[in-house]
């Protein structure tokens, strides 16, 4: 794979199936080099040919309205300034038209189950911001007295909130406030009976130093709010079709690292877990991949979980009994099911597949698109090998990528971010413009991954960071060099983004073998991330159980900077200019320590891009930071004479 590959395959999401379980909306996107941005439009698939729905360029999340004769979106305008609204077109085409233009655009759709309303989440300005033009905006010092005051991809926050709407689909009537205060919404869920519409919040009086969100419900009827779960790490609210709400996360606002489960909310309130006896997670992390919550089948419902490397789809009844539907060597995402539990859609990929969308139905399960299809003809895309590791009795999941031919090759041993998600067997262009450079790709899940269940994912908490985590990949990197006589032992580098960019500056630290490494967006201080990162606050609670001042040593011991001193590797560090999560302050320290000791350095800026400029920055961005990737890599590992 080349860089020209990059626009040349489509990721597609969240597939919608119409209330007559023939029609599929789903959402198709694709780099445009040309414009500096992505094309992304609604397809219909309708049961006979997949075609181009919307005109885009920035439309997405279709939700069919309960009688299927319309599909509403989201449509964002070609300039940068636009915000997204709802749009509206009807099932048999034509032109859509948009039914809002809130000033900050809208967030999160779902029609009402009689079809009369859209209820939306949508951020406002705060009334000291409200009467401002956008100069005045631009002028205006920022007075902040709360956390976090802005976050990732986001930008910033302390003058907005998100609230709660009702819409019109006519577009006649204003949209209709339903929720206010110093507060903000998100996950909503109609209740199925139309009259009240649950959602989460953040209402507790230490939000923002402490985790955790609260389950609402607010009635349509008397436009009481009412609190019907208490502070969790929630993700997900849902109804089964009886009205019986359901949760998606854990109870404890505390308790990540670890899994999701789904959770009944009984008559008396308590909780019921259903899902957390699978020690697998419900909620699975896909950058870029709309992840699908509980579809419900009558009282029963089918979710993807997270399974070493793989997300499988199963369906679970009232009991916790689980039956598996879905699984294979891939990744399955964005379920969407009929009523009657007949058929499902889902978009699927694997490592050789950028994806296409399926249906399942009636227990066999059919290939609907062929979107990508002469990608996959024409890239030279590599089939990864997957072996397993055990590092300390404890068994580690493995990919290596092999460029075609006999000849030794470098090797890039890749370190994911997180920690708590995972490789595995999905597309990942990241591997295969490596391999297709002529590089031998070694990637694993060590512990602190998810995937492996609750006592895999906090193995790096406290104690375990940075310890058993650098033992496993380090374990994973010498079995690949005994397995695979190509992978050149003598020409190894390192590199990850995030967590993965921790680890890197951490073994580059500690391990003289890596030749060359690059840190991406890394947590490399702990002390100054606590202050500086829109999830700073809580963060370093959740892993080493410290905070400053208190615990200002035991975050800098963990820090890969405490340990820069010992660096010569030369170390490429990239970082986005307006990354809120692992901020510039991270890289720029890391760089001016080793450029001071003389280590072959050099420090790269994207202005403009957040964190996930990997996955979803400007397109030109993302070329340019392959190219430079592959160059910094080229110029230490390519040579043979490594005395030169």
């Amino acid at each position: 794979m080349k860089l020209d590959d990059l626009s040349r395959f489509s990721s597609m999401t969240d597939p919608r199936l119409h209330p007559g379980g023939v029609k599929v909306a789903f959402c198709v996107s694709r780099l445009d080099l040309d414009e500096d941005r992505y094309d992304r439009r609604i397809w219909l698939w309708d049961g006979e040919e997949a075609r181009p729905f919307t005109r885009g360029p920035g439309d997405s999340s279709p939700r069919w309205s309960p009688d299927g004769t319309r599909l509403a979106f989201l449509r964002k305008g070609p300039d940068e300034d636009d915000k997204p609204q709802v749009a509206i077109i009807d099932a048999a085409g034509g032109e859509a038209r948009e039914v809002t233009d809130m000033p900050l655009g809208v967030e999160e759709i779902r029609w009402s189950p009689d079809g009369r309303s859209i209820a939306a989440i949508a951020p406002v300005w705060t009334e000291e911001w409200a009467d401002l033009d956008e100069e005045e905006r631009k002028r205006r010092p920022r007075k902040i007295d709360r956390i976090p005051y802005r976050f990732d991809n986001k930008g910033w926050t302390h003058d907005r909130r998100r609230h709660l709407f009702l819409i019109g689909p006519d577009g006649e009537e204003a949209p209709k406030l339903l929720t206010e205060g110093d507060f903000d919404e998100q996950a909503l869920c109609w209740r199925p009976d139309g009259k009240a519409i649950g959602f989460l919040s953040a209402r507790h009086e230490r939000r923002g130093f402490e985790p955790g969100v609260e389950v609402f419900e607010a009635d349509l009827t008397t436009g009481d709010i009412e609190a019907l779960v208490e502070r969790g790490f929630w993700s997900h609210v849902t109804y089964r079709p009886d009205g019986v709400l359901h949760v998606v996360g854990q109870p404890d606002p505390w308790s990540h690292p670890s899994i999701a489960s789904v959770w009944r909310r009984e008559n008396d309130g308590t909780l019921t877990d259903l899902t957390g006896h699978l020690d697998r997670s419900t909620f699975p992390y896909a950058p870029a991949i709309s992840p699908a919550g509980p579809q419900w089948v009558g009282s029963d419902f089918l979710t993807c979980v997270e399974d070493a490397g793989r997300v499988r789809v199963v369906r679970v009844d009232p009991n916790g009994t689980v039956d598996p539907i879905l699984g294979g060597d891939r990744v399955i995402t964005g379920v969407s099911v009929l009523g009657d539990g007949s058929r499902f859609a889902f978009v699927a990929t694997d490592p050789v597949d950028p994806g296409e969308l399926h249906i399942w139905d009636g227990g066999s399960e059919r290939v609907l698109t062929t979107i990508n299809g002469d990608f996959r003809a024409d890239a030279d895309l590599i089939a990864p090998e997957h072996f397993t590791v055990v590092s300390d009795a404890v068994e580690i999941d493995s990919w290596v990528y092999l460029p075609e031919g006999r000849d030794p090759v470098p090797v890039l041993l890749n370190i994911h971010g997180g920690p708590a998600t995972q490789y595995g067997f999905t597309f990942f262009d990241e591997f295969q413009m490596y391999v297709g450079a002529g590089y031998g790709v070694v990637a694993c899940n060590p512990r602190g991954s998810s995937g492996r269940g609750v006592e895999f994912v906090r193995a790096v908490t406290n104690d375990g960071w940075g310890v058993v985590d650098s033992r496993d990949v380090t374990a994973v990197l010498e079995a690949a060099l005994d397995r695979y006589e190509r992978l050149d032992a003598e020409r190894i580098g390192v590199m990850g983004g995030s967590y993965g960019g921790f680890l890197t500056a951490w073994l580059i630290g500690r391990d003289r073998r890596y030749r060359s490494a690059v840190v991406e967006r890394g947590l490399l201080s702990w002390v100054s991330f606590a202050g500086s990162s829109d999830i700073g606050a809580t963060f370093g609670r959740f892993y080493l159980d410290a905070e400053p001042p208190a615990g200002a040593d035991r975050l800098w011991q963990a820090s890969p900077l405490a340990s820069a001193d010992r660096i010569t590797t030369p170390t490429l560090v990239l970082q986005s200019e307006h990354d809120y999560r692992c901020p510039i302050e991270q890289g720029e320290q890391l760089f001016t320590i080793l450029l001071r000791q003389g280590v072959d350095t050099e420090f790269l800026r994207f202005p403009g891009e957040g964190h996930e400029l990997s996955r979803s920055g400007k397109p030109r961005h993302r070329c340019e930071r392959f190219q430079s990737i592959i160059e910094w890599h080229e110029r230490h590992l390519t040579a043979r004479d490594l005395q030169n």
